[in-house]
């Protein structure tokens, strides 16, 4: 019997479609050729583009700017919305710059890799080593379909799978190999391919390959030991110089520890629950969006009390999360410049060492706390627990910097420049926002349609 961990990931992949209903002569990745054969959930499906709300995350918070400074991030970071924006969004952002050919850009390939069906019907066609070596623009033309049926789904089958070999590989390392997995763990480990902590292998061998740093477990203490066991860092501070984490969504992470996940409650359950059309067919709906816009076919399965009341239940849990994040901000905040301030005033490596890893500690917790979206709903104890952790910590480095100052002959206290906006703080880093604003619109421009049109003609030769 063939052992699945010394199958790579293009032969599992191949396996898992060799037994695929597919359809005949369509493209596997293409969303609309399943709307026929599965036509309610197709149209379910296309209503997240309903979730259409672009939230500027810097806008309403410039502490973000600061404390990702340096990082991708502090150029634009907006509340995530409807699958269908999937890709729009990931060019649009400036995160992923404005390149101008193939090889250019500051992202790797790997930055599709939760972004589109396209992405493992490419894997499968030429195996991972081909798909993840280059940059994010080698993908435009290849990659256009929004995540749907087949990220999910066995193409032309309900059959669910994980399209993903990365994911695949997460799995077996927490001995729950998708094969051998429970139906309830299938519906999670679905959506868990894509809601979770990952970072880019930095390897010879795997340079920028996606990996979930689950070798040590799931807990934020846990993947925290593992980035720290392989000194691994997504970025340098551009002001304290401390060797940062970048959380990612670590959804799946965190609803495995709540009372819901710990119940036995489903991504599903409460994000695509069973529900009934105009004619009495009852399907799974794939409009995947808050559980209160289905609330008697999500909550009200299980709970007796009211939508009200459970609404004003959740705020409460969200406030009490956002106000322990602002406070773990400030503190962090603060720090960053104390120790850009000791770094000025002749501080060594070896004096800031402990006070850098609190720093990159804290705010790795603040971040896994914030970038778990719905953790007021699915974990709220654990965000809070981890966030009293994040602001100990920056607590922590502050004591020490005000040491190391102390040493250098800094007795005052170190002031912070404005931050009243998102504006301020870029311009403080000294961040040239409309230049980065025009090289995007010419970009979006010239180069997407470009794209779109290459996929077509490719599509059209097969």
């Amino acid at each position: 019997m063939l052992d699945r961990m010394h199958l790579s990931g293009s032969l599992v992949l191949s396996l898992t479609l060799a037994s695929a209903v597919v359809l005949a002569d369509t493209n596997p990745a293409d969303n609309a050729n399943y709307q026929k054969k599965f036509p309610k959930q197709y149209q379910s499906w296309l209503a997240t583009q309903e979730s259409d709300t672009l939230t500027d995350a810097l806008g309403g918070d410039p502490n973000l700017v600061i404390l990702w400074a340096g990082y991708g991030f502090s150029k634009d970071y907006n509340a995530p919305r409807g699958h269908m924006y999937a890709i729009s969004d990931v060019q649009k952002t400036l995160r992923t710059g404005a390149p101008m050919t193939a090889d250019e850009g500051p992202m790797p390939m790997a930055c599709w890799s939760c972004k589109s069906p396209d992405v493992p019907r490419l894997i499968e066609g030429e195996g991972e080593a081909d798909y993840f070596t280059g940059k994010w623009a080698k993908g435009g033309p290849q990659i256009v379909n929004n995540i749907g049926c087949a990220d999910c789904h066995v193409p032309g089958s309900p059959k669910l799978r994980v399209a993903r070999p990365f994911a695949e590989r997460a799995f077996v390392a927490l001995n729950t190999p998708f094969n051998e997995a429970s139906r309830k763990q299938k519906q999670n480990m679905v959506c868990g391919q894509c809601h979770v902590e990952y970072y880019f292998e930095k390897t010879a061998a795997q340079p920028n390959w996606v990996k979930f740093p689950w070798d040590m477990g799931t807990g934020v203490e846990q993947i925290e030991s593992y980035y720290d066991s392989i000194a691994f860092s997504d970025w340098q501070h551009q002001l304290s110089k401390a060797p940062m984490l970048k959380a990612q969504h670590p959804g799946y992470e965190t609803s495995l520890v709540g009372t819901h996940g710990q119940n036995g409650v489903t991504c599903t359950d409460c994000h695509m629950p069973k529900v009934t059309n105009a004619e009495g067919k009852r399907f799974t709906s794939h409009n995947i969006g808050n559980p209160f816009d289905q609330f008697e076919a999500t909550c009200a399965q299980c709970h007796s009390q009211d939508k009200a009341f459970l609404m004003e239940q959740i705020e409460q849990k969200k406030q009490r999360v956002n106000q322990l994040k602002l406070e773990a901000e400030r503190q962090l905040v603060h720090a960053h410049f104390e120790a850009a301030a000791a770094w000025k005033a002749g501080a060594t490596q070896a004096q800031m060492q402990a006070a850098l890893q609190d720093i990159r500690h804290g705010q790795w917790r603040w971040d896994f706390a914030i970038a778990s979206h719905g953790v007021a709903a699915h974990a709220p104890e654990e965000a809070l627990r981890i966030l009293g952790t994040a602001i100990n910590k920056a607590a922590d480095a502050r004591i020490k910097l005000a040491h190391i100052l102390a040493q250098q002959g800094v007795m005052t206290v170190v002031e912070l420049p404005d931050l009243s906006s998102k504006a301020s703080a870029q311009a403080y880093l000294g961040m040239n926002m409309e230049q980065m604003e025009q090289q995007k619109a010419e970009f979006l421009k010239k180069i997407v349609p470009l794209w779109q049109q290459e996929y077509q003609q490719t599509m059209d030769s097969k």
